[in-house]
């Protein structure tokens, strides 16, 4: 009895260019939502610990800066010497009684001064534009990670599509070829297909994960609990 195989094959076919369509129509662009990534961003500059040490690297060269704008009277020396008003000092006689205030001035000290105040404004400085690079750093990662995200997302869908699709022709082609409407072969290579299939979706799942670890491990809390 000769085999009949044109339903077979037109049935493959309809499956392979179905895919394609679907394959032109998958994308993540129209998944993302701006205003949910700035809470992300929001989110990371808010919780990230790196963050923090910036901010902690700013606070104290701001201190340092203050602590050494205001610490011109260090130049200045200031004691005082207290003499009886009954006592007389036979080897150092002294004119004035009682207290005596004396101040002395570092030289050193005060022409040195306006350097040491200019080198913590420059470390003042320095620490914040650190700061503000590493938050256009970070907020570019946010960016990165989660497009990343969402592509997985995309192609988990793809391939959970891929695998609906494979099982539904391995359920036709199981029926055609019990019915001898197609060959062996055929329904053999549509279940290795099938088993490509599963084993795409699998690895489209571990890098959807991975993205979505990436991309909490910076926002310092579960991608769920951003609202």
């Amino acid at each position: 009895m000769p085999v009949n195989l044109k339903p077979a094959c037109l049935f493959i076919a309809i499956i392979l260019l179905a895919a394609r369509v679907q394959a032109q129509e998958t994308s993540f662009i129209k998944d993302i939502n701006y205003p949910y990534l700035e809470k992300l961003i929001a989110t990371a500059k808010k919780n990230y610990p790196e963050v923090k040490a910036r901010q902690s690297q700013v606070a104290a060269a701001k201190g340092l800066y203050n602590a050494t704008a205001f610490s011109w009277l260090d130049v200045l020396t200031a004691s005082y010497i207290y003499s009886p008003q009954t006592s007389i000092n036979i080897s150092q006689p002294t004119i004035f009684k009682g207290y005596q205030i004396a101040i002395s001035l570092n030289i050193g000290q005060l022409f040195s001064r306006p350097g040491t105040i200019r080198q913590a404004k420059e470390t003042y400085k320095v620490a914040q534009y650190q700061q503000a690079e590493y938050m256009l750093s970070l907020e570019a990662q946010v960016k990165r990670f989660y497009f990343a995200f969402l592509e997985a997302q995309a192609e988990l869908r793809l391939r959970s599509n891929a695998v609906i699709d494979a099982e539904s022709a391995v359920k036709q082609l199981k029926y055609a070829f019990q019915k001898g409407e197609t060959t062996f072969q055929i329904y053999n290579e549509q279940l290795n297909s099938l088993y490509n299939q599963n084993s795409f979706k699998v690895q489209a799942e571990l890098a959807t994960f991975t993205a979505k670890t990436n991309l909490e491990e910076l926002l310092g809390t579960k991608l769920e609990d951003v609202k």
